[in-house]
């Protein structure tokens, strides 16, 4: 080849190189700034400190390469707007609990927690082991979203009441906040359930709006000063026995991610889902002697009547939810076969150890 044809050869090249540069997102080179909203009130224990933890981890294992900037519930969009505000890419990552997103799909509910559904670990059996991630995938496409468990409270209370629930008649008329499946037994129980962020729980019970709320457990309740307009504090929580949260990222800006990246942002998370568990687990039990010791908190629990009727009903919840769509279907039966699985094994490892240990 001569002087020329080489100069002509290598002119294309350059141009070429230098279009493709060009014609690339801005993402594709050098430093990520991505805005994450949340549905949690700023900086609140717990909730509104994990993604907090999360944009701390990955600014430290990218060496400041992706920086993500936490918006908490309110201060970019409302907690609520949350998920839309990603699928559409005005915000680049969510932190909230999927059955917020319930109105555009009943199948969200089983990636947070359903009623008498699986505890923290059995999530995480079914999310990682039992195809659970697959289907949770294939519904947030739809949405142009993509969402990973990033936290999980455990098993919650059964919330705060302004007056002691004795028998099923006491849910009558009962105006209470819980969100998800659980309100849906809570309304076929005859109370009328409502969903509320948690910044606005404590006024709504202050003012009458609502009668009762669940909300957490002692740690986050106390934090917000349920205790100061309700006296009696019920258990167990039905509703949410490991309510799992999560992260959810427009799929565009997580495609546009290296595998590198991607890698590391699911290790944040994961990291955060087992710290926040713990986390809870200590924290709750150190709160809970607070309230019933300095603040005189009576704690209550349901009695086998109001349990068996709830259970009942939840199942019935359940099966109806399934029946709305084939995909909801399939989501149901893959997170039933899973919860069946661990319960076989649960009854003769955590469950008949911890009925040994109280009996001895």
């Amino acid at each position: 080849m001569s002087k020329l044809g080489r100069r002509k050869l290598l002119g294309g090249l350059l141009t070429g190189t230098a279009a493709a540069t060009v014609a690339a997102p801005a993402y594709a080179k050098g430093k990520r700034r991505l805005k994450m909203v949340t549905t949690w009130p700023k900086n609140f224990p717990g909730l509104g400190t994990a993604p907090e933890n999360i944009a701390k981890r990955v600014r430290e294992m990218t060496d400041g390469e992706i920086d993500i900037k936490i918006y908490a519930a309110g201060e970019l969009v409302g907690a609520f707007d949350s998920f839309d505000a990603v699928s559409t890419g005005t915000a680049d990552m969510y932190n909230g609990a999927e059955y917020y997103w319930q109105g555009k799909s009943t199948a969200f509910n089983f990636f947070t927690a359903v009623p008498f559904g699986m505890t923290a670990q059995e999530l995480n059996a079914w999310i990682n082991f039992g195809g659970g991630q697959q289907l949770w995938e294939q519904l947030s496409a739809k949405f142009n979203v993509i969402a990973f468990q990033s936290a999980n409270t455990g098993v919650q209370m059964g919330g705060w009441f302004n007056k002691e629930i004795n028998s099923l008649d006491d849910f009558k008329g009962l105006k209470i906040r819980m969100p998800g499946l659980g309100g849906e037994v809570m309304r076929r129980l005859g109370a009328a359930a409502v969903s509320l962020p948690g910044g606005e729980i404590f006024p709504s019970m202050k003012s009458g709006a609502i009668d009762a709320s669940e909300w957490v457990g002692p740690w986050n309740d106390m934090a917000f000063g349920f205790h100061q307009v309700a006296k009696f504090y019920y258990c167990p929580g039905f509703h949410e026995p490991g309510a799992g949260l999560s992260t959810g990222i427009n799929l565009d800006v997580w495609n546009s991610l290296t595998k590198p990246q991607q890698a590391i942002l699911r290790s944040a998370f994961a990291a955060e889902n087992n710290f926040t568990m713990s986390e809870y687990n200590y924290k709750n039990a150190a709160a809970l002697d607070t309230l019933t010791k300095k603040h005189k908190v009576q704690v209550r629990s349901f009695s086998p009547e109001i349990m068996k009727a709830v259970k009942i009903t939840s199942t019935k919840v359940l099966e109806d939810a399934a029946a709305k769509d084939a995909f909801t279907a399939k989501v149901y039966k893959s997170f039933k076969a899973s919860l069946d699985n661990s319960m076989r094994w649960g009854e003769l490892s955590e469950e008949a150890y911890m009925k040994s240990r109280r009996s001895v």
